[in-house]
């Protein structure tokens, strides 16, 4: 294992709880976010029910409410890199963060045969055997966790949607409701029509109430089980580089062990260098799963208690709003 590399001090102007991602602007395909590092302006906050079917299978949680949850999220990324031990020393962050200008776009070719070679590749190296148990130990671990995290992720964005759908049908009905109202002198139908513009204002608190439940569950849970699930594929990326990494090195000493002599020297720095390269990811690797590990924990228990002390008040208005409500009717009878 090489000697850790030593610290240097952070390069970066800005403290990561100063980041702000306060909208976005749409463009066709195109999405502008604006980062901002010194000052924050109120983040935009207004709800979005019908995002289309592609948008919800790429994006998920971060595609609902006209994509301020997609800035929420984009903003605790920005924060945790720019507090980060390795990445506040990349100068490039600070150039990101702080510089006015956008950065660069980048056109990327699409190729079908490439993509499908590159996927049986990569199918190839994840089943590659490692040589340390830690790290087999953790690729193994990682890839139950993966599934598990996106499938609860989806399952409580079904939830979301279905209270969403049951709000905008209560608001119709309340609407409809209304429909039902009738102008005259005749007692029977004023006392109808009182009916229906009381059970229209209910109708309209059921509303209210489920759109807060949908909501709260986006802000709190929602978001904290997209971050789990999304914590879990980058590790997975991480550890998948790793394993490349590994056949490289293997690759690299068996051409040693067969280099002709005229070629030995030369495959032998080579295999010196891949063995360096890769004992110095697994360092790193392994400082980054431990500070996962105890992240990860922190950051669902956050999620779960802003959950519960959410719906938790949400819960009491609406109880205080439907027995005003009930007392109306008791009233009306």
């Amino acid at each position: 294992m090489m000697e850790e590399v030593q610290e240097v001090a952070s390069v970066l102007s800005v403290h990561g709880q100063n980041i702000k991602v306060t909208e976005v602007l749409k463009d066709g395909d195109t999405l502008t976010f604006l980062i901002v590092s010194q000052k924050f302006p109120p983040i935009p906050a207004k709800a979005q029910v019908n995002a289309s079917a592609k948008v919800m299978k790429q994006l998920g949680f971060l595609g609902l409410g006209e994509w301020q949850p997609y800035c929420k999220a984009l903003e605790t990324f920005l924060r945790q890199v720019a507090s980060h031990n390795i990445l506040n020393k990349n100068k490039a962050v600070e150039i990101f963060l702080t510089s006015s200008d956008p950065p660069g776009r980048q056109r990327v070719r699409k190729n079908f045969f490439n993509r499908l070679s590159q996927a049986v590749e990569e199918m190839r190296k994840e089943g590659h055997k490692d040589v340390d148990e830690f790290f087999q130990t953790e690729r193994d671990q990682n890839l139950v966790l993966t599934g598990h995290a996106k499938n609860a992720a989806e399952r409580f964005l079904d939830v979301v949607l279905s209270e969403q759908k049951i709000a905008v049908a209560c608001g119709h009905f309340s609407a409809a409701l209304h429909l039902c109202v009738e102008a005259g002198e005749d007692p029977d139908k004023q006392a109808f029509s009182r009916i229906c513009v009381k059970l229209s204002e209910v109708f309209d608190s059921m509303k209210k109430n489920i759109m807060s439940v949908a909501d709260n569950n986006v802000n709190t849970l929602g978001l904290g089980l997209d971050l789990a699930s999304r914590y879990q594929e980058a590790e997975k990326e991480m550890l998948f580089r790793r394993t490349c990494k590994l056949v490289e090195l293997e690759t690299a000493r068996r051409n040693a062990e067969k280099a002709k002599p005229v070629k030995k020297a030369a495959m032998e720095e080579v295999k010196k260098a891949a063995e360096a390269e890769f004992d110095h990811i697994n360092g790193v690797a392994k400082q980054e799963i431990s500070r996962f590990e105890g992240i990860r924990v922190e950051m669902l228990q956050q999620a779960l208690v802003q959950w519960c002390e959410k719906q938790l008040l949400t819960a009491r208005e609406s109880a205080d709003q439907f027995n005003q409500h009930l007392q109306a009717f008791r009233e009306m009878a």
